[in-house]
C-alpha cells in the first residue's frame, strides 16, 4: 500500500478511536487492532502529528500511582473523520471503476 495513503488511513484510525471518549495509547492500540496492525513505534508519532495539526488534544492524569496521557479530538478532528468519509465514497467509486467487469467487485 502507497506509504502516504496508509498515513492517511492511520491518522483517521486513531482520530476514531478516540471519536467518543478520552483515551491513552496502549487502549488506542487495542481499539485499532481488529481493523489494522499498530505498533506503538507508530502510534506515538502519529499522536504528536495529530496533536500538532491541533486534531487533538492531550492532558496528563495520574492511573495507578503512574501519569498516563489521555488524548482528547478536537471538533478539527471531527471534522477529519467527516471529510475522510467524503474522501471514501470517492475512492471506492474509483475502485469500483478500476475493478469494473471482475467478478469479485463489491
Amino acid at each position: 500500500m502507497d506509504i502516504q495513503l496508509k498515513r492517511g488511513l492511520l491518522d483517521v484510525c486513531v482520530l476514531a478511536a478516540i471519536k467518543d471518549e478520552d483515551s491513552y495509547g496502549y487502549q488506542i492500540i487495542k481499539d485499532v487492532k481488529p481493523y489494522v496492525e499498530i505498533s506503538e513505534s507508530t502510534l506515538y508519532p502519529i499522536l504528536r502529528r495529530l496533536e500538532s495539526a491541533e486534531l487533538l488534544t492531550v492532558r496528563t492524569a495520574e492511573h495507578n500511582g503512574r501519569l498516563r496521557k489521555y488524548y482528547h479530538i478536537t471538533a478539527a478532528g471531527l471534522g477529519r473523520i467527516e471529510d475522510f468519509k467524503n474522501e471514501w465514497k470517492e475512492i471506492m467509486s474509483i475502485y469500483k471503476f478500476v475493478t469494473k467487469g471482475e467478478e469479485d467487485n463489491d
